[in-house]
């Protein structure tokens, strides 16, 4: 019978020659996963003999990371800005940077807004699904062109307790007629060309319809914009060097000092 000392040691090295796309720290994560325990835990248990079931869950999973599956699907489940978010090939895997979005958002709006807020190409559900537990006040509605992503975004609503409308379609179509007073959205806005050369675990797992806008990437922004009715406060995530593409309105960067996000109110 192994012990996990010797099982980490093993799937450091299985994995070194399988991918280079994985660090120690995600397979320490994954299997830390697979025992119920955090990942300081395994350094505290290095004598720790392993069962079978344990060890039969640590190689199916290890398989899926080592054929570069993100560790996120293999986990199910991601932390966002204090909430738990269920993930899956349905949807992208929510960024660390877009939490910065989410806490500007915060910190503009303040806790206490009763107004209306539209998460459009929603995903998971994530950024809305957050603003609605930091702002209870907020009138939060979901939406996104896939059904399988609501479906999902629906079940993180429940999971983390919050109270959101969705509503599937294109863009603006499932608000004709409506007019909200924040709009978030963090469409697709890869460009066709560059889709090939993102990395495996984001091509080959990453929902690709959530991906790429077109063939410059720009083309979920040029017809949302100006479908927004003028008042609107508006907040989209962009691709670093899109920023150009916005002229008069505020970039904001990411903690690595690139373009990530544009402000701006509709005129």
């Amino acid at each position: 019978m192994k012990t996990l000392g010797q099982i980490l040691k093993l799937s450091y090295e299985y994995i070194s020659k399988k991918s280079s796309s994985h660090s120690r720290h995600e397979v320490d994560e994954l299997i830390a996963h697979c025992l119920g325990k955090k990942r300081l835990d395994l350094y505290l248990n290095f004598d720790k003999p392993l069962n079978e079931v344990e060890l039969d869950l640590i190689r199916k999973n290890l398989t899926r990371l080592a054929a570069n599956e993100p560790l996120q699907y293999i986990e199910g489940t991601v932390q966002f800005y204090g909430c738990t978010i269920k993930v899956d090939k349905r949807v992208l895997i929510p960024r660390p940077e877009t939490e910065l979005l989410v806490d500007h958002i915060v910190k503009t709006i303040g806790p206490d807004s009763d107004k209306t807020l539209w998460d459009i190409c929603t995903g998971s559900g994530c950024i809305g699904i957050a603003l609605k537990k930091a702002i209870p006040g907020l009138k939060v509605t979901l939406s996104d062109i896939s059904k399988d992503a609501l479906d999902l975004a629906r079940e993180n609503a429940a999971l983390n307790g919050v109270e959101v409308t969705l509503v599937q379609g294109d863009l603006l179509e499932p608000f004709k007629g409506q007019k909200s007073d924040y709009i978030v959205c963090n469409p697709p806005y890869i460009s066709e060309a560059e889709y090939s050369s993102l990395e495996p675990h984001v091509r080959d797992y990453e929902p690709k319809l959530a991906l790429v806008g077109g063939k410059t990437g720009l083309e979920c922004y040029d017809r949302l914009i100006p479908a927004i009715s003028p008042g609107t406060s508006v907040w989209l995530e962009i691709g670093a060097l899109q920023g150009a593409h916005f002229p008069g309105a505020k970039i904001i960067q990411d903690l690595s000092h690139q373009d990530r996000f544009v402000e701006f109110i509709k005129r």
